[in-house]
């Protein structure tokens, strides 16, 4: 029972990467008057905002595909899972930080819940070498 809600966790948590890259692609708002990833520190100054929107959408889309890999692995027990979320979250937290707007206001609209979430899989995974 453990492994599958585990494995559902994965699955969810790169579904959250989708609805970011919905709101990404203004597809629909995820909170009123949310904006990201308008504004990016590093990204504005070289790419139109469409281009970053587009960059943002396109990566996350790959984020969450990696996401829903591992919780398909780790709930078919394959032994490339750890491999493959260490790739994933180390992949989202470079997504946000890239794509933040460099202010520290609205964190949780700009994917930092996320990037907390990644800190942990990553400390569990590598530090703790948690086996299933």
């Amino acid at each position: 029972m453990k492994l599958f809600i585990i494995s559902v966790f994965f699955v969810l948590h790169g579904l959250v990467h989708l609805l970011y890259a919905g709101q990404s692609r203004r597809l629909f708002e995820l909170r009123p008057n949310m904006t990201w990833p308008d504004g990016a520190w590093l990204l504005a100054k070289i790419f139109h905002e469409e281009t970053t929107r587009r960059l943002a959408s396109i990566s996350l889309v790959l984020a969450a595909f990696g996401f829903i890999t591992v919780g398909v692995g780790l709930f078919l027990r394959q032994g490339w899972w750890q491999p493959v979320t260490v790739g994933a979250a180390v992949f989202s937290i470079l997504i946000f930080l890239l794509f933040w707007d460099g202010r520290f206001q609205a964190l949780d609209n700009q994917g930092g819940v996320g990037v907390l979430i990644n800190l942990a899989l990553l400390a569990i995974v590598q530090i703790l070498k948690w086996p299933i």
